[in-house]
């Protein structure tokens, strides 16, 4: 009775034993060969032969100072799974779409003007370019740079005069010896030649206040280097055009207090303190009857939301910011600023004919201290923050969150004119480190008598606002990628 138990027993051993033994003599017949069949093993071939031949080589990058070695370049890499982000071109805040990640969107790209091994396969590229995206320039530190500054008030005329610290005896210069440097990666310093390359037979629109004309100011400086253009603005201070006859390049400043039309009233006291009426749901038509004609325009907008002020929508007064009227609603003023951007956005969009690219400058918040603007506030400060020494706040904070709010809303709806590019230079946290940028009481000689407030708004020129243009050079080259490098 026990013996087909051991038989029994005897197979469970045996059994195992033998299928050990056949089970390499079939992987010979039938896994490897198709492990190793034709196509794969001449791709492997030509890899590792590429690999030993010819390693690829580091992309190449344009700086002024120092060049990155190659264990810095593969810090700047971080991991491909990372979501796309609020800088990405193809951001949409309720979908991120893997397809739009994908090498047909940057097909006008040769894998040789990236500087990549030809051998190198699509997706390796596709790879390299995802982990670009990764870098955002837009965070990191101000770090030193004695070699800046690249003009000076004597080399460039258009400096303008509240602005021109230099000249106006400002003690302190080291405000101008500082670069920024993303905490990723490296950004090249502004390049006149490549620029005016990149623009030629372009034409470039800045339309915003002042602190856009101070922008404007300091690039026409930064290119005083290669060429200095023809005044072609017509007598008009607010609506100034330059020409760079050599490159058939054009800049032109609209300024515009609100983006939005905005009209003076008689109301309240005259001066810096009077009342607007604002036109929530019109456009400003000094520069939304021309803008279509540019092939770039930078729109920037913010410090005058913060004055008196009276709202309208469709032609109706909704309510009023610092009226204290019985009956007006007294609104805030960041209501205000999400609707004149949401406009601006709403009639750029509607452009049929405008393919061209738009860049929203964020907020660059002010430095006052020991008091508000016109009670004797100033900015006395001569060294940058760290990061970990100040941070967004208060209306700064609330300004800037809009404005990335009214981006996202724009950017999902951009497809209403799909010829059109919204790009995000985003200056807001890196001018919150410069405290020692601004002219204070150094924007006219101390003998004059003149009736001006400490200015902690605009920005000395030389100083870190020229930061602003290497940030749109390399946004200009690198139109696919909008966290760049």
């Amino acid at each position: 009775m026990e013996l087909p138990a051991t038989k029994l027993r005897i197979g469970l051993v045996i059994f195992p034993l033998i299928l050990l033994t056949i089970a390499p003599i079939i992987y010979l017949f039938l896994g490897y060969p198709l492990y190793y069949s034709t196509s794969t093993y001449k791709h492997l071939s030509n890899s590792s032969s590429s690999a030993i031949s010819s390693p690829s080589p580091l992309p190449s990058r344009y700086n002024h100072s120092s060049s990155s070695s190659s264990s810095d370049y593969y810090k700047t890499s971080s991991s491909e799974d990372s979501e796309p982000s609020l800088y990405d071109n193809e951001y949409d805040d309720t979908y991120h779409d893997p397809k739009s990640l994908s090498l047909h969107n940057n097909d006008h790209l040769s894998i040789s003007s990236l500087n990549v091994d030809h051998q190198e396969t699509p997706k390796k590229e596709h790879r390299r370019k995802k982990r670009k995206r990764n870098c955002d320039i837009f965070s990191g530190e101000w770090i030193p740079n004695p070699e800046a500054p690249y003009y000076t008030n004597t080399t460039c005329k258009a400096i303008h005069e509240h602005q021109n610290c230099m000249k106006f005896g400002r003690p302190d210069l080291g405000f101008m010896k500082w670069r920024w440097k993303p905490k990723e990666c490296d950004l090249p310093l502004f390049d006149p030649y490549e620029f005016l390359e990149i623009v030629r037979g372009k034409r470039m629109a800045f339309v915003g206040d002042s602190v856009s004309r101070n922008h404007v100011q300091s690039l026409i400086c930064l290119l005083s280097r290669v060429e200095h253009p023809e005044d072609d603005s017509q007598q008009d201070f607010n609506f100034q055009r330059w020409k760079y006859k050599t490159y058939n390049f054009t800049i032109a400043t609209f300024w515009t207090t609100h983006l939005v039309r905005a009209e003076e009233t008689e109301t309240g006291p005259a001066g810096p303190n009077s009342f607007y009426n604002l036109y929530l749901d019109e456009p400003d038509p000094t520069w939304a009857s021309q803008i279509v004609e540019f092939d770039y325009i930078i729109i920037s907008s913010g410090q005058w939301f913060f004055r008196p002020l009276f709202l309208f929508d469709k032609q109706k007064r909704i309510g009023c910011l610092y009226c204290y009227i019985p009956g007006v609603r007294n609104v805030g003023a960041h209501f205000a600023y999400r609707r004149a951007l949401r406009t601006t956005f709403k009639t750029i969009l509607g452009l049929e004919t405008f393919k061209g690219e738009v860049f929203l400058r964020t907020f660059a918040p002010s430095h006052f201290e020991d008091g508000e603007w016109d009670k004797g506030g100033n900015c006395l400060k001569t060294r940058p923050y760290r990061s970990n020494e100040t941070e967004l706040e208060g209306m700064n904070l609330e300004t800037h969150s809009i404005q990335l709010d009214e981006f996202r809303i724009a950017k999902r709806d951009k497809n209403k004119n799909n010829g059109l590019n919204l790009r995000l230079l985003d200056v807001t946290q890196v001018m919150l480190l410069r405290p020692d940028g601004h002219p204070s009481r150094f924007g006219h000689r101390p003998e004059e008598k003149v009736v001006l407030y400490n200015d902690c708004v605009h920005w000395c020129l030389p100083g870190p606002i020229d930061s602003w243009n290497d940030f749109l050079l390399d946004m200009l080259k690198n139109r696919d990628l909008t966290r760049l490098k």
